[in-house]
């Protein structure tokens, strides 16, 4: 049986989804039977609002680029067909998958709850357990196992 898996991350105007916090980016790669595939989806969000300082410090992406970019009604739906019916890895997923569905519920696509549609498998918890009581960011890990 084929199995279908998503790497995906997204960068945001901040931290906290709670307090109006948008997507500005989301990234995923298809990983099919262990192989990366040439499929993916990417596209930069204008999020409709300003993005923290601290939040630009981290990934650089500026208000001014964003200005002119396909607000996130506009993807949705390449998005959530691209996504659908797979194993989504996400690092941190409680945090990303917190955004996504806060996008739908502004969409008032609530039924459409990750969860629903989608299993996700939190990269960090495996490798909180694989390297307990180290660093274990994303850039942690990819030092630590050479990869570019």
């Amino acid at each position: 049986m084929t199995k279908r898996l998503i790497v995906l991350d997204t960068e945001t105007t901040g931290l906290d989804v709670e307090n109006g916090h948008r997507i500005i980016e989301v990234g995923c790669v298809e990983i099919i039977d262990r192989n990366i595939t040439n499929n993916f989806f990417h596209c930069y969000i204008n999020p409709e609002r300003l993005i923290d300082e601290q939040a630009y410090q981290v990934h650089g992406i500026s208000n001014e680029f964003l200005s002119d970019k396909p607000k996130f009604y506009d993807i949705h739906e390449e998005f959530l067909e691209f996504i659908k019916n797979s194993e989504l890895i996400i690092h941190n997923a409680p945090f990303d998958v917190g955004f996504i569905d806060s996008e739908l519920e502004k969409l008032q696509l609530s039924e459409w709850k990750l969860e629903h549609h989608c299993s996700v498998l939190d990269s960090l918890i495996l490798a909180r357990q694989k390297h307990p009581g180290q660093r274990n960011s994303l850039d942690a890990l990819c030092k630590r196992y050479g990869v570019n």
